[in-house]
């Protein structure tokens, strides 16, 4: 029987049910990766975490400098999944009616009918999302935490999958616009894109030398995952799994209290209770993909980085010193030690 040592309180039986549904999807899960490595080169870790925020359905921030295929990767991943998707381009002129849309007048019937926006979509990729400005990114803030949209009164619900996975360029200040902490805490998680290997580069230069690259092909239909999301749900998390998430969000607000010297002051604000929530819902997904019926505590400290990154605000002192939010989670899951 697959069963971790931590002394969890819940029947064989039980454990059983979940590990045996939980390896059933992970084949089909294995195979998206799979077909997500034969278009896109390296970045095995973005890859799997994007994944990841699919099962958990949870909006994705990914950054990087440009040029790293972020744009690809979200493409290819909603052509795996045979999913209805839209780019938008964000631009200092972008309208929120241009996201959500709005109620046109026809003539004809002498009556206004609403023209939905490209929000409608299941996988929604916000690209450059930091060159719009507050009112337009605020026009997503219903859709990503309601899911659902209110146009002039009247309020539509979008079905699931729904997925944003916005790109931004952290390096261009001209022309960008800060997302606001309210929006950003909206995103379950934030990847960052590094660079290719050597060797990986010199791949990427091979595939895309000479011919049009192709689409990826459909693994699995959008229906089969949202089955799959539900059964994330029910992955079993114990009580001292709960705990170790609690401490390590705790201490991202009082570092103090658990004797975190090197973060202690440097932290202006702390995650909130939504990152406890998502920490614990991503970690769910990462069992499902690795055909586990329960949450480790493996789960939780591998995505703590992706999910608390965006909601921990440096003091000053942090930024002249040079430390990051990264780093700042490294000091934590160092000190916070799992059951």
């Amino acid at each position: 029987m697959l069963r971790d040592p931590v002394n969890y309180s819940i029947s064989d039986d039980k454990i059983n049910s979940l590990n045996e549904h939980s390896q059933e999807h992970g084949v089909i899960l294995q195979k998206v990766l799979e077909e997500a490595h034969r278009k896109i080169t390296g970045q095995h870790d973005i890859l799997e975490r994007m994944l990841i925020g699919v099962m958990a359905d949870g909006h994705m921030l990914i950054e990087s400098v440009p040029g790293l295929a972020k744009t690809l990767m979200v493409k290819t991943m909603a052509q795996i999944f045979d999913a209805d998707s839209v780019r938008i381009q964000f631009t200092p002129d972008l309208l929120p009616a241009d996201i959500i849309g709005t109620k046109i007048y026809r003539g004809v019937s002498k009556s206004f009918v609403t023209q939905k926006g490209p929000i409608f979509h299941s996988f929604v990729l916000a690209d450059e999302i930091n060159r719009a400005p507050p009112k337009v990114q605020s026009a997503l803030l219903e859709a990503m935490q309601e899911r659902q949209v209110s146009i002039h009164g009247d309020t539509y619900v979008l079905e699931r999958p729904f997925l944003v996975m916005a790109t931004q360029n952290p390096i261009e200040n001209e022309g960008t616009y800060r997302l606001p902490e309210a929006q950003t805490d909206r995103f379950a998680m934030k990847l960052v894109v590094t660079y290719p290997t050597k060797d990986e580069e010199m791949k990427i230069i091979e595939q895309n030398a000479s011919s049009e690259p192709s689409p990826a092909s459909p693994v699995t239909s959008t229906g089969k995952a949202v089955e799959m999301q539900r059964f994330c749900e029910e992955i079993y998390v114990d009580g001292v799994v709960s705990e170790y998430v609690a401490d390590i969000v705790r201490a991202t607000r009082y570092p103090g209290e658990y004797g975190i010297k090197d973060v202690d002051g440097m932290i202006e604000i702390g995650a909130s209770p939504r990152a406890s929530i998502w920490l614990v819902r991503t970690a769910r997904a990462r069992a499902l993909l690795y055909g586990r019926g329960f949450v480790t505590p493996e789960d939780v400290k591998a995505l703590a980085h992706d999910v608390l990154r965006h909601r921990i605000i440096p003091t000053f002192e942090a930024e002249a010193q040079g430390m990051t939010q990264d780093s700042m989670i490294d000091c934590i899951l160092k000190e916070i030690k799992p059951p």
